[in-house]
């Protein structure tokens, strides 16, 4: 929902590959040291066990873009998750400088891939995991850790058939749960139909025309800039740019999106009508905005329509007072977006029918658990999250490279007391996608 939040879910996956899948080589392995890539690989377990320095370890790019800090709190997380690196199974590379390691830890197997900079230090510029295979691990495992988490749960894995889906794992799929910027899948879906039936055409330029709290991708643009409809998709959908989004919102008609989310399928279209806009949600949710928050609250479909359109000069982005954004959740029980597993999941179908590869491709530039492009056993992995304090939301849409078929895994987390661990609900949606792979 918050830029904080995306900021969060795509360094807890950059780093993840780092930390889960690296921390672990012991330094009395046998690996061949003949390359600056095999010597980097056999330097991993001392690197994560801090017997290599960090800085002398990584190239400054590296570090820029994922500082000490950040590594090391995400390498511990990773370890308790998975254990303690063991050994380096096997590492790979066709030229010296860019591979593969396999690293074994005590729960599993993770697949990382390495690249090494040029000259005499021969630092290190990328480092991530692709895979995590973990040892006897089961659907069961996961559902178990997912259900003992503090608050309320939900969690989908279906093969895809057309417009069917056949549940491999659930518990929770018809609960509706607070789901953060997940529920840009529907502007994006309404987008796509538009486009289809010719009304649109994704290069088509249009100001950026209403502001919210936003990413890189827009933050402090002037209002009214000029950008591609394909522009704002990438944004909403891969770093969940606010204004992008909110400006799409109000272009293709919130009453289309909304007719959009209960054509997907939506079991409780309701909760989500009015389609809030981002900066809307944040100004309700704020002190300024106490009395019109009360009574939306408490009114119909019809009665909240009537506040959101008479409060329209008001409910923009001056006006809201930022307490969204610190101390613990706030009203995530009842002003939020709101959607089940199996609604996520029929989204996600009504997407790929929509047979649109711009709209695909929005999704697969942030696959949500392993940076750039899809991880190995995936030729196809398309993914959004969300959160605000108190909710974490996970979905992916993958298509096995082994024989073809499509998968949802969808994931989410309320916790209307405390802040919900961003690691911990990667860590479990990565396992559940690695199920889903086998």
């Amino acid at each position: 929902m918050n830029k904080s939040l995306l900021a969060a879910l795509c360094a807890a996956a950059m780093t993840m590959p780092a930390a889960a899948a690296h921390a672990a080589q012991s330094s009395d392995m046998t690996t061949a040291t003949n390359t600056a890539f095999d010597r980097r690989a056999a330097q991993l377990v001392d690197l994560l066990t801090a017997r290599i320095a960090f800085a002398d370890y990584f190239d400054p790019s590296f570090q820029t873009a994922i500082p000490e800090a950040q590594f090391k709190a995400i390498t511990t997380s990773l370890i308790a998750q998975y254990g303690q690196p063991l050994s380096v199974d096997k590492a790979t590379t066709a030229n010296g400088r860019a591979g593969t390691v396999l690293l074994r830890f005590e729960k599993g197997v993770a697949t990382i891939a390495l690249e090494v900079g040029p000259g005499a230090n021969a630092r290190v510029t990328g480092l991530r995991i692709t895979n995590f295979a973990a040892a006897n691990d089961s659907f069961e495992k996961v559902a178990a850790e997912i259900a003992a988490l503090p608050g309320s749960t939900g969690f989908l894995v279906a093969e895809l058939d057309g417009d069917a889906m056949e549940p491999l794992a659930s518990a929770g799929a018809d609960t509706q749960l607070a789901i953060g910027s997940t529920f840009k899948l529907y502007i994006l879906d309404e987008l796509a139909a538009q486009v289809a039936a010719g009304q649109r055409r994704w290069r088509d330029v249009v100001p950026l025309s209403h502001q919210s709290f936003s990413s890189a991708g827009t933050a402090n643009w002037p209002k009214d800039t000029p950008v591609t409809l394909q522009s704002l998709a990438n944004w909403m959908i891969s770093v969940s740019d606010n204004s992008a989004t909110d400006t799409l919102i109000h272009l293709l008609g919130r009453e289309k999106v909304e007719a959009r989310m209960r054509a997907a399928g939506h079991s409780a279209a309701s909760r989500n009508i009015p389609f809030l806009t981002t900066v809307e949600a944040f100004a309700l949710k704020g002190d300024n905005f106490a009395a019109e928050r009360a009574a939306f609250i408490a009114g119909d479909d019809t009665a909240q329509r009537a506040l959101i359109d008479r409060n329209a000069d008001r409910l923009i982005l001056s006006n809201v007072d930022g307490v969204s954004f610190s101390g613990g959740p706030r009203f995530i029980d009842s002003l939020e977006w709101f959607a089940s597993p199996n609604d996520i999941a029929r989204a996600m179908i009504d997407l790929r029918a929509r047979g649109s590869d711009t709209a695909l491709a929005a999704m697969a530039i942030n696959n949500g658990v392993g940076g750039a492009g899809p991880a190995e056993p995936w030729s196809y992995l398309g993914y959004k999250g969300g959160s605000e304090l108190g909710v974490i939301s996970m979905s992916l849409l993958g298509q096995r490279k082994s024989d073809g078929k499509w998968f949802v895994v969808t994931a989410s987390w309320n916790n209307p007391d405390a802040a919900v661990a961003t690691d911990t609900m990667v860590g479990l949606v990565t396992r559940l996608l690695a199920l889903a792979a086998k």
